[in-house]
Formats: C-alpha cells, structure tokens, sequence
C-alpha cells in the first residue's frame, strides 16, 4: 500500500501514468477515487495522482483535536515535496477546492495550473450562507447518534427540495464510493466538518494565485456556490469559468466526458509543449473553448 509521510500523518495515494504531474484533491467523507473518471482518462498522457485527505479513506485519522483547510493544505504541500512532483497542477473539488485554492495562494510558485470545481471561497457571504455555514457544525451531535451517512442524506433530501432536483449530484454514486472504501470515523467527520466551516474566516490571497485556473461548477449546483464561482472567478488573475451542463454537486460525476474534456484542454493549454497533436487540440469538442459559456445564473 503506497504511503508517504506528511506532516505526521500516512499519506495514500496512488500514482499512475507518465508526463507532467498532476495532483487530485477530493471532497469531505468521501476518497481519492471521488476523482476516478478523470485519472483514468488523463493517465494516458499525465502522470496523476490522487490522495486520501488526512482523516479520509486509507489515510485514516490523526491524533490532533482539530483540523483546518490549512492543515490540509500544509499536508498536500508535504505530499508534493516526498513525493518529487514538478510544479503539477493541482485539481480540488468542494472541500478539495478550499485546499487547493490555499495551497495555491501559500505556494504560487509550486504550482503551474490549478482547477476549482463545485466549491467556495472564503469571500464575503451573504446573510443565509453565514446561517447555512453556522448549521454545518450542527451536524455533528446527530451524526454521533445515528452516523453520518444517514445526517447527509437527510441533508440532501432538504437542499433538493430547497434547490431542485439535482443540485447534490448522483448522490448514488458518492454513496457508492463510501461504501466501498474504509469507513470515516465519526470524530474524523467533526473534525472535516469544522474546518468546512471555519474557513470563511481564513485569509487567502487570491491575487498571488498566478497560473492559469479553470472553475467548473454544475448547471444545478446550488444557488451559494454558483455565486461564490462567479466570485472567485472575479478575484483569481488568469481564472476561465465553465458551467458543467446536466450536472449538480458533483459535476466531475455527473457528467463525466465534459469534466473529463474540459480538464484536458486546460492541461493543453498549461503545458501546449506536451500536446501529442502539436499544440492542435486533438478534443476540442470537449474543450473550454469550444464550450458554451457561463449562464452567470448565481
């Protein structure tokens, strides 16, 4: 079982491929293969790896009482270093976007391209994201009576019937991919939950951020990410939004070909001395450019 050291804790990741490197980060109480679909269509030209966030999957839990989307951005920083990788671009979705956004903003120079998909940012929050942030922590003392999976069911029946159908992804398939990993333990699910919900108050210097970033969210996404994209695409230098159609929370799932297309291109265009079609984009169907543009619907 491939591990490395970060930052006190066992890392697991798994590497695969050859060519520029490129790291993916995923989301809360899920694992590194929430990113799937994406390693297996990239790992003919990149060489990908995909981790388990600290108090996730294989990696486990750690001794410390708290966590912090700092924390786990200090860890991929560690990650990057054991682990040899040349300034890769870095993919987070939800939660694995706060960490690469931080990491990206504390290491500009370790980095030469980033992507952001269905997630959010610490910038100014209007009154029910401040009250919807302040609920995440009240999950915690039911998900200890009754176990978290049923809490975040219960979570996404109610952000559907706010926000439509839709709006939380294939919800099956996160299921799914929990059930075939190790099980989260609960106080590790505190502790992500907490650091989700602290890091409204963390500063990250969005100017510093200087490579080339795509954001993808889900045409269905609820309404607070698809404003806080809008946001972060304003506030990020060198940043392309795409709105992922026939999608929801979990878009890179929800419609895998188009996320799977759109992060190509962009790799294409970090790296155009690696393209095999000599900086002619052998999918540009699939492309940013060739996508329709945002609907600006936030």
């Amino acid at each position: 079982m491939p591990t490395v050291e970060t930052n006190g804790v066992e890392t697991y990741y798994e590497r695969r491929g050859d060519g520029p490197p490129v790291v993916f980060v995923h989301g809360a109480a899920v694992d590194r293969t929430q990113w799937a679909p994406q390693i297996e269509a990239l790992a003919d030209e990149y060489t990908v790896v995909a981790y388990d966030v600290r108090g996730h999957g294989r990696t486990g839990g750690s001794d410390r009482g708290s966590y912090s989307i700092d924390l786990f951005a200090a860890d991929l920083s560690a990650l990057v270093e054991a682990l040899d990788l040349d300034r890769p671009v870095v993919c987070g979705l939800s939660m694995g976007g706060c960490i690469a956004m931080t990491y990206a903003a504390r290491h500009p120079d370790r980095l030469s391209g980033l992507v952001l998909a269905d997630t959010f940012g610490p910038v100014p929050l209007t009154v029910g994201e401040r009250l919807y942030r302040a609920a995440l922590p009240l999950t915690i003392p039911p998900a200890r009576l009754v176990g978290y999976e049923r809490v975040e069911r219960m979570m996404v029946w109610l952000q559907e019937r706010v926000s439509g159908d839709g709006a939380a992804g294939d919800y099956d398939r996160i299921a799914a991919i929990r059930r075939r990993g190790p099980p989260m333990a609960t106080d590790e699910f505190a502790k992500a939950i907490r650091a989700v919900s602290s890091f409204a108050g963390t500063r990250v210097d969005f100017g510093a951020i200087q490579v080339p970033t795509l954001l993808l969210y889900g045409e269905q996404e609820v309404g607070f990410v698809r404003r806080q994209m809008h946001e972060l695409a304003a506030l990020v230098p060198h940043a392309h939004l795409l709105v992922v159609p026939h999608a929801g929370h979990a878009s890179n799932l929800d419609n895998e070909a188009f996320v799977d297309g759109a992060i190509r291109g962009h790799l294409r265009r970090v790296w155009p001395e690696h393209d095999p079609a000599h900086g002619t984009d052998r999918a540009a169907s699939a492309s940013p450019a060739s996508s329709p543009s945002p609907s600006g619907d936030a």
